[in-house]
Order: C-alpha cells, then structure tokens, then sequence
C-alpha cells in the first residue's frame, strides 16, 4: 500500500479524515481496518469518520463513510458538505449544485463563499425525503406503520421516542432539559435497542421555540459526537410532525448550528458550514 494523502475537516465540529480518491489512487486495502486504526484519537490522526470520494464509472462522484468501528454509514450529513467543499476547491467538480453519490442514493450539494476567492463557507444539501415508516427506518413492527410516536425501553428506562431515516436510522427523544441527558449511559442502551435491527443514532433533543432546537447526538458506531448532520434533519422532522415546531428550524449543536427546511414535499434541506482543519499523508 502507498502513503494515502488525507485532508483532516470539520461540519461544526464532527470531524472526519476525507480522502480524495479522484485525482490520487484511491487506497486499496482494506477499508474497515483502515477507518478503525486512522480515526482513533490515540494511535492515529483522530475522527468521527473516514471519508473515500470516488468518481464512479458513469463519472458522477460517489462519498464513502466508515464509523470509527469500521462500519459503514449509509449517509453523513456533515461529512458530506466536508466532501462537497474538497471537490469544489480543488475543481474536482465545477458544477453547482454537485451531483453526488451516497448510501442514501444522488445528493444535490450547493456550495457558496462569503469572500468570493474559491474558498466554500457553506453547504446547502437537497437530504431527499425523510422516512418515516418502520419499514424504511428500518425497525420492527408492521413495516407500513408510521413510528413518529412509540414507546421505546432502553437503558433502564420507558422514553416516548420518534424514528426518522434520513438514509440513516434515527431515534429521537424530547426531553425538558438537553444538557442534563446522561449521553454516555443512555445513548449506547438506545444505539443497540432490538427494535432498530441495524442499530440506531441517537437525538436527545429540547424545544426551544417554534423555530429552535438544542440536541445532543449519540452516534451509531462513533458514540457521542459534537454534531450529526443527518440527526438534526430527523429532529426537525419529528418535531414537526408532532406539532412541536414550525417546518423552518435553526439545530443548536454542540458544535454549531444548521438550518433545516423541512418542505411539504417531504424532502430536507440542511445548510451549514464545512472547515479544513489540516492535510497530511498516512503511511504506508
């Protein structure tokens, strides 16, 4: 194996090794084992996520993400805007919006400036439609039934949850006060919950007004992290479905804040920023 050129990046916080397999080859042994030994905080350069960016044989880009388990994660949200400012500063990709692939099928990922010299400050990115059937999270129980309220026992307790898919499993639960949520013992108990055959992400989550939520992730397969793009598009979706909210919502994160449009439509929009931290080369 040759050294594997890496770019360390962030979307408010949840931070990821992306790897441009595009304009250099792109690593050809094994990526579970890759994505474990590269994303620990320890040994190696430190992440939530390994990301490959790929040009398929059609030529449409295609993002790849490996937990820091070695699973591999249908859709990020915040790891694909980090991806959408890499092709589009090195002119990988010179449309916009960007046309690209993922476990959660073709995204369309608008890239703008704040200074206009190239450089991407945000990422605006068409989600799809978010899922809210048991069958489409996936979960158990009758596979055309809605799971936006259900009772769910994990971690020693009775919460009163929602499932979304934005590609990924989501549960969510509202809570009183975010900050007081015991993340570390609740979220694993809800990670590995036996409804969610897949496992599940996490969203602890606080309605502050109509137009604001606070939440706090637990993230399948990487634990609690200071922000899931993904999670706070299931959020906004569950708060309003159950009528907690209005469709337009800023997610306060730990790591930031996104806007989330939820249209009638049933699709999603995330908008929210993406940041090089450094570059660097993994050796062989």
């Amino acid at each position: 194996m040759n050294a594997i050129r890496f770019t360390k990046m962030h979307g408010i916080g949840n931070d990821f090794i992306v790897i441009d397999g595009v304009t250099t080859p792109a690593p050809n042994d094994d990526l579970r084992k890759l994505a474990i030994a590269i994303n620990d905080r320890r040994a190696g350069v430190g992440g939530d996520g390994l990301i490959l960016i790929v040009r398929d044989p059609d030529g449409v880009l295609r993002m790849r993400m490996l937990n820091p388990d070695g699973s591999e994660a249908e859709m990020c949200g915040n790891g694909v805007r980090c991806a959408a400012k890499l092709v589009r500063e090195r002119k990988i990709a010179n449309e916009n919006p960007i046309a690209m692939r993922t476990g959660n099928g073709l995204l369309s990922l608008e890239t703008g400036s704040r200074t206009g010299n190239g450089t991407v400050d945000w990422v605006k990115v068409d989600m799809g439609v978010a899922r809210l059937e048991r069958g489409q999270i996936p979960m158990t129980g009758p596979a055309a039934e809605k799971a936006i309220r259900f009772a769910l026992n994990a971690a020693g307790q009775t919460f009163e949850a929602a499932a979304v898919s934005m590609g990924n499993p989501h549960c969510v639960i509202f809570v009183e006060n975010v900050d007081a949520v015991p993340l570390e013992v609740w979220g694993p108990g809800i990670e590995n919950a036996p409804e969610f055959p897949n496992r599940v992400n996490a969203q602890f989550a606080q309605i502050v007004s109509r137009t604001e939520i606070k939440m706090r992730t637990w993230e399948r397969g990487a634990g609690a992290t200071l922000a899931c793009g993904t999670g706070a598009c299931a959020v906004a979706v569950a708060a309003f479905e159950n009528g907690l909210t209005e469709r337009e919502v800023t997610t306060h994160l730990p790591g930031g804040d996104l806007k989330i449009e939820y249209r009638e439509d049933g699709r999603v929009l995330m908008t929210g920023p993406a940041v090089t931290v450094f570059e660097g080369v993994w050796p062989a």
